[in-house]
């Protein structure tokens, strides 16, 4: 396998080696693709550290037509109804196709699956591996088996920095290795390069994950929908850590309950109390805190003595906090976890840009909604990839223009953009802080420094969120509390983005029509 770009010339270029871009390639297989991580695999992609599991209706009460329903009821209007009901139908395959890939996943003694419960399911449907080490033991069996393909030209340490368009069609990606620009010529590339959580000083995410892929499409022209809904996990362990180490929601599934430093069960009268979708929950932790209290996830009975066997991830890390969780409360808050919005895309991942695909959190694709079903996530980019993958085979290489990049971006810097995002975009939001955001993004996303991706995303996002003047999923106003009777996705490109931002930024009375359709 050639690391040279001249014999890459035409082959598909899939950025991001998380768990879409590593099965996006391996289905693409005979066919040669490049693969694309700035990092080491699996270092900094959010799908190693899932701990949950996967969504799927494979045990003996289910059938994907429960699925969907749980998964339209937590996406609060906003769901694509046939988008989701394709996706969440595939869900049960996708598991079988992980684990013929050598995925461990856990079971009973007869092999039947062992199936968890996370919040708002009505079914116990989440199939995990090694209890609460899902994400990475998916990135271990997915990974060696990229290694070990022969059609898969591996490029680590190689970071995309802009995608090449001519006449609203890809040409190739201008990328870094080090200090050595490389050019890429194609016409077919995937943007599986999801998360921003590294736009947040308070995230699960690694703090990689800030949204480049986003930026990389948004600069080629594409269109971008829903950006406003950033999803808080209600349970991360309060500490001084970052990123924020994650309390899965299983937990939760298995009796333990969200109790303040009292010893009161705030959740214990909300429909679906401490299992209630996971804005709900997020919103009820965050006031608590806001009220002055401490809050924490009490285990000590449910499920007690077993914790560290179901759980042996979280319990290592409560360990080295002086936390038994068998014995101790474990104490928590909100964080950015999870991007519903991204790239629009089609049913097989294609984007508004000729030769542009996006796969996993990266992509938009009317799965989630307003607000995510947890699990669905990894399950979406398993699913996904398969349809992306075989989109790209049937689409013919076209014949690109040779070209030299002139000025190459500097890598990301996020620093200046998460203090901001962090007070303008948290559980709670308001109309004179989100403008107030937008005015100190706008001149950075237009400047040529290191925090002008990371601005144009934070910026593109305020923007979605400052024009939907309602509640609805993760997205809360406290000025705007009451939810439309209509729920329509947003849309939104780089221009009517900083179209809209300079209205905001001068008169803060921007027109919704001109960033939502």
């Amino acid at each position: 396998m050639s690391n040279d770009p001249s014999e890459l010339v035409g082959r598909p270029v899939i950025i991001g080696g998380g768990a879409a871009g590593l099965m996006t390639a391996l289905a693409l297989a005979p066919e040669p693709v490049v693969l694309l991580s700035k990092s080491p695999l699996g270092a900094e992609a959010s799908s190693m550290w899932a701990q949950g599991g996967l969504a799927a209706a494979v045990g003996d009460d289910d059938e994907p037509a429960l699925h969907l329903d749980d998964t339209i009821a937590a996406g609060a209007g906003l769901c694509d109804e046939a988008a989701a009901r394709r996706i969440v139908s595939a869900a049960p395959a996708a598991v079988e196709r992980l684990a013929r890939l050598g995925v461990a996943f856990d079971r009973h003694a007869d092999g039947r699956w062992r199936l968890g419960l996370e919040a708002a399911h009505s079914r116990n449907r989440i199939v995990h591996a090694t209890g609460d080490g899902t994400g990475r033991e998916i990135m271990r069996a997915l990974i060696a088996a990229v290694r070990r393909c022969p059609s898969v030209t591996l490029l680590e340490g190689v970071e995309a920095r802009r995608l090449i368009v001519a006449d609203n069609a890809i040409q190739g990606v201008v990328a870094m290795r080090g200090d050595e620009p490389l050019v890429l010529a194609t016409t077919r590339a995937v943007i599986a390069t999801g998360g921003i959580g590294g736009l947040f000083l308070d995230s699960t995410n690694p703090s990689g994950c800030f949204g480049q892929g986003l930026a990389l499409a948004a600069r080629a022209g594409a269109v971008l929908s829903d950006l406003e809904f950033v999803q808080f996990h209600p349970t991360a362990f309060d500490g001084p850590s970052r990123p924020l180490p994650l309390l899965t929601e299983a937990i939760r599934g298995d009796g333990a309950v969200l109790i303040d430093e009292t010893g009161t069960r705030f959740m214990a009268d909300e429909p679906g109390a401490e299992l209630a979708p996971r804005d709900v929950v997020a919103r009820a932790v965050w006031r608590r805190r806001a009220q002055g209290h401490r809050v924490f996830l009490d285990a000590r009975e449910r499920p007690g003595e077993d914790f560290a066997a179901r759980y042996p991830v979280i319990s290592a890390f409560c360990r080295m906090a002086g936390i038994d969780p068998a014995i101790d409360l474990i104490p928590v808050r909100p964080a950015v976890h999870y991007h519903m919005g991204g790239i629009a895309v089609d049913a097989m991942g294609r984007s508004s840009v000729e030769g542009l695909w996006a796969c996993g959190e990266a992509s938009r694709t009317g799965l989630h909604g307003a607000n995510r079903l947890a699990s669905n996530s990894l399950m979406e980019a398993i699913v996904c990839a398969q349809w992306v993958a075989g989109s790209i085979a049937g689409t013919a290489h076209r014949a690109g223009r040779a070209y030299e990049p002139t000025a190459i971006p500097p890598a990301s810097d996020p620093s200046a953009v998460r203090p901001l995002l962090s007070e303008a975009l948290g559980v709670l939001r308001e109309r004179g802080g989100i403008a107030a955001a937008i005015r100190c993004l706008l001149p950075l996303a237009q400047a040529a420094g290191a925090a002008a991706d990371p601005a144009l995303v934070g910026l593109m996002m305020s923007v979605a969120a400052h024009a939907r003047e309602e509640s609805r999923g993760a997205h809360c106003r406290s000025d705007c509390p009451d939810t439309l009777p209509v729920a329509q996705p947003s849309s939104l490109t780089l221009s009517s983005a900083i179209a809209a931002a300079k209205e905001i930024a001068e008169t803060d009375r921007p027109s919704f029509r001109s960033v939502v359709s």
